[in-house]
């Protein structure tokens, strides 16, 4: 027999974008946690959506256990990455190794907006603020 289904409410494993309250990590990005174990009872890592706003940077920081990928899906900016300093645009992917040093500035006129999924999953006593 198939699992029954409530279109008002989504399984435990599910979230809906616009039900996510948003919050400012340690680095001053706005973020809402779409995923997370702590939340939602998946296994081990985190996907949230952050927006930087248009002239706004985050706070270079680094992660010493969390490997992070960011997926930019609109805007555009520039990706602090260690010693490396690059443009980054809606469809460009960057894979941020665990220690390594990281921040995004927003050049554009449009919020930078990313999906950021990080495993282990995202924790502010992950953060280190440089």
């Amino acid at each position: 027999m198939p699992a029954s289904t409530d279109p008002i409410r989504p399984p435990p494993a599910s979230t809906q974008r616009d039900r996510v309250e948003p919050y400012v990590t340690r680095d001053g990005s706005t973020v809402r946690e779409l995923m997370h174990p702590a939340v939602h009872g998946n296994a081990a890592q985190s996907l949230a959506e952050a927006v930087v706003p248009a002239g706004a940077r985050t706070q270079r920081h680094r992660h010493a256990l969390t490997e992070e990928i960011y997926h930019f899906v609109r805007g555009r900016g520039r990706m602090l990455l260690g010693t490396s300093d690059f443009p980054v645009a809606a469809g460009d992917t960057v894979c941020i190794p665990p220690g390594t040093p990281h921040a995004l500035h927003n050049d554009g006129l449009e919020d930078l907006v990313l999906l950021c999924a990080c495993a282990p999953a995202y924790s502010h006593d992950d953060t280190e603020l440089l």
